[in-house]
Formats: structure tokens, sequence, C-alpha cells
């Protein structure tokens, strides 16, 4: 059990890392949503949990500059991009920074800003926009696409473009998130869960013995008995047992947070398995433990593929080391792409309750309704489903990879040209 324990918080903070530098989710606050926007809002991660209306369960948001150090707030503090702390503040949900050294620190008042180009006068406005070095500068030209090229909020009639936090996509930044989101607070959730449930049927197999399971072990073994059977034991053969918590680890992680995100409120509705920051960290994972366990064998097929002709061997090596890494990128993938795309043909569904309202009433609506509830009911039994699938899916292959690096070969003589 301690194995599993640490191999529970490896996945977890591996994941936190990637999450941290992902994007949280844009909401519209002065322009009505579209509905490709507001799908979008639902399955993206964000700085708080939405519950209805102006009502919404806050989460710690946490940021690093060189030049400011560490800032520790709540995101209520920011009252939905309305205020600014310490320089820091929600725009379209998402946390961002004032990039410029002269912004008034603690709680400020704010209100939204037009994302604006370095120089000139904004078309049909009087405000001015201030550089990193603090020289006020005529707005030219008001950039219309607010999302592509930046954000800015407005401060006593100045407008001051806003940074994202540092990540793979925007690494010249000043500033780290660290931000406890949505995500992050679900797969912490998610590790409390599994840590209670393993020592729960640990307790239980210490003291009951061969006993007939009963309470959470009855709930627990038949999952693990399948796994282990079916899964770990068939593709690893003798090694299985060497494997056999980090199979499990895999498997119970990704199907809880898989769960989680089909609850529709707090302190479900993150969808994880939907960030590919997460399903980046599971696959690296199993890419470490399946070339950090391959033996002499499975580096020589890769390397240096015996039984062929010496003039395609260095084909082989080209295709074997790409294959090394498609393993783990298809894995990111297919977990990325099934869950997200249930999540949005669910939305798809529900938004037609409100298209059909807006089109022709409330008699519309309730039409709507009872065209998509039917199918919205039908396809979240099919997300409870793929929830266990993906998760299934995901640990299989990752056993299959690692019986090919510790499989034993026997070459009796190799294929050279004449």
């Amino acid at each position: 059990m301690k194995t599993t324990y640490f191999l529970l918080i490896f996945l977890l903070f591996g994941s936190l890392q990637t999450a941290f530098a992902t994007d949280p989710h844009e909401e519209g606050h002065d322009t009505k949503e579209s509905p490709v926007d507001a799908m979008l809002h639902h399955i993206a991660d964000g700085n708080e949990f939405h519950i209805f209306g102006e009502y919404s369960i806050p989460l710690p948001c946490i940021a690093w500059s060189s030049d400011g150090g560490f800032m520790f707030a709540l995101s209520s503090t920011f009252e939905h991009g309305h205020k600014a702390y310490n320089g820091y503040t929600l725009h379209h949900g998402k946390l961002m920074r004032v990039n410029n050294a002269n912004f008034p620190q603690g709680l400020v008042e704010i209100s939204a800003g037009h994302a604006v180009k370095a120089h000139g006068t904004a078309e049909g406005h009087d405000h001015q926009t201030v550089s990193p070095d603090g020289v006020h500068t005529p707005v030219v030209d008001e950039l219309k696409d607010e999302k592509q090229h930046g954000a800015a909020v407005s401060y006593n009639g100045t407008v001051y473009n806003l940074e994202d936090g540092k990540a793979l996509q925007n690494p010249g930044t000043s500033w780290i998130d660290f931000s406890i989101t949505k995500n992050v607070f679900t797969m912490i959730l998610a590790l409390i869960i599994l840590v209670i449930l393993f020592s729960k049927v640990s307790k239980a197999y210490t003291t009951r013995g061969v006993a007939a399971p009963k309470g959470v072990q009855s709930l627990m073994e038949p999952l693990l008995i399948f796994m282990r059977d079916e899964v770990v034991r068939p593709s690893l053969g003798k090694d299985w047992q060497k494997f056999f918590p980090y199979i499990m680890c895999l498997f119970f992680f990704i199907l809880i947070v898989n769960l989680l995100g089909l609850v529709p409120f707090f302190p479900g509705s993150a969808n994880v398995s939907g960030n590919v920051g997460f399903t980046l960290v599971m696959a690296v994972s199993v890419f470490l433990v399946v070339n950090l366990s391959g033996n002499k064998d499975y580096w020589l097929h890769v390397l240096w593929m015996p039984g062929v002709p010496i003039g395609v061997k260095p084909l082989m090596t080209v295709i074997e080391v790409v294959g090394l890494f498609m393993k783990p990128i298809t894995l990111m993938i297919r977990l990325f792409a099934n869950i997200t795309a249930g999540h949005i043909i669910i939305l798809s569904l529900v938004s037609l309750i409100f298209f059909f309202n807006e089109a022709g009433g409330v008699p519309a609506g309730v039409a709507g309704m009872g065209l998509a509830v039917p199918f919205v009911f039908a396809l979240n039994m099919l997300e409870l489903f793929v929830a266990f699938l993906q998760a299934f899916v995901f640990s299989l292959l990752a056993s299959l990879y690692i019986s090919s690096a510790i499989e034993e070969h026997h070459h009796d003589h190799e294929v050279e040209p004449m």
C-alpha cells in the first residue's frame, strides 16, 4: 500500500505542475456568449466553481513574480474582474497580471478595458494606454479581436495591458501561476478519495483475511480482481506483481477524476481528463516507466533491430525511436479527445433548450427540453460507461507497453546481406 500511495502522489503532483501552466476558462462580461464560447467555458478549467447566477465557490489564487514576490488571494477578491489586487485580476474568469510596474497595489476598482496596440488613439475612445515602462501613450488602433491580440483593464481612464502567467505557450511572461483551479482541486480530491478507499480495503484484508468481502471491500475487490486477472497478469506474466500497484494507480486515478467530471455540481463538474495537461502527465509517466524498465533486448530492438538486413537497420531505428514517442502521444490524445467529445455532445444537446426558447418562446423551450432531456440522460449513461472504459484502455495499453519493454527475446542468428 505504501507503493500505491507514493505512485498516486507522483501522478497527482506531476499533473499539478502541468495544470498550473494551462489556461483557465474564459467567460464573457460585456457581450453575450456564443453557444461555442459557452460550451468551451463549461469544459475548461477555472478559478472558481460556479453555482448559479453570480454565486460561486472561490478557490485560492497563487501567483509569483520576480518583482512582486508571491500573491495570495481567493478568486472572490477580484469580484469577477471588477477589482484588482496587487496588480492581478480575473479577466474573463482567468487570472492575469497588469503588465505595468506603476499600477497601484492593494485592492482597487477597475473596469473592462480594450485590447490596444502600443501607439496612437483608439477609435471612438479618449483613454490612453500605459506601456510597461510607465510612459502614457495615446492609443492608435483598438484591436478588434481581443482574445487573439491580448487583454486589458481600465483604471482611472487609463488602459493597462494584461499578461498571462508563464506557460508552454507563452514562456516569456514575467510571472508564474500556481493557483488551485477546479482541475487541481479535483485531482487533490481524487487523491484523498483513493487514499481513503485503499486504506479501508487494506485494513479489511488485514483484519478479515479470506472472509467474504463487505462494505467498501466488496466494491473494490471485483475491480481489483478483474484488472489483475484480465489485464496485468496476462500482459506482464511473472513480473505482474512488480507493476501491479502502478497500473492500479493509473486505472483508479483516471476513473475517479472521470466520475467526478460527470457530477454537474460542486465538488464535481471539473473536466480533468479533458485537460491535455493532465493526459500529458499520465502519458509521460507511462513513457518513463516503460523505458526505464526496458531490458537489453528491448533497447536492441529499438536501436539496432536484429534479424533484418544491415542496410535496413538505420531505417528501422528511426521508425522504432519515433514509435517510442508515438505511443504516449496516442495515449494522451485518446483520453483527452474521448472525454472532451462526450462533454461537448451533452452540452450541445442541452443548448437545444435555449435555442428553441429563444426562437419560439416558452412553448418552444419546453419542446426543446422534451427533445433534449432523454438524449442527455442516455448520453450520461454512455459517459458513465466511457469513464470506466477509458481508464481501462489506458491501463491496458500501459500494461502492454511495459510488457514489450521487459519481454525476453531469443535470437539464433541475424540475417545479413550476402
